[in-house]
């Protein structure tokens, strides 16, 4: 993720790609945030809703890195990937334990 920001950061600054740093700047408090709700506050359909956020923020990200530069979109893959897997897990542990995560 830091790579893929540097070549954002370095084919214009902040000035150019102000929008897709600033969609960068927002997933990691949002993946802060999902580890208090699902772990801290155990709010299992909070934490998923969040996550899908995080989603939705890194996919804007993905389509403003790759249009500054490609390579920047395509090292953000895995992070995408990873995630869709990570919200599943919350989804099905979620459902599994209502009784722990409300």
């Amino acid at each position: 993720m830091a790579v893929a920001a540097w070549l954002v950061w370095r084919s214009g600054g902040f000035s150019q790609n102000k929008l897709a740093l600033g969609f960068f700047l927002v997933q990691p408090a949002l993946n802060a945030f999902w580890s208090w709700l699902f772990f801290g506050w155990r709010f299992g359909g909070w934490a998923f809703a969040e996550i899908l956020a995080l989603l939705a923020a890194l996919a804007i990200t993905f389509v403003l890195f790759w249009r500054a530069r490609p390579a920047a979109g395509a090292l953000l893959i895995p992070y995408f990937l990873w995630l869709v897997f990570a919200a599943a897990l919350n989804y099905s542990i979620w459902q599994m334990n209502p009784q722990l995560l409300g």
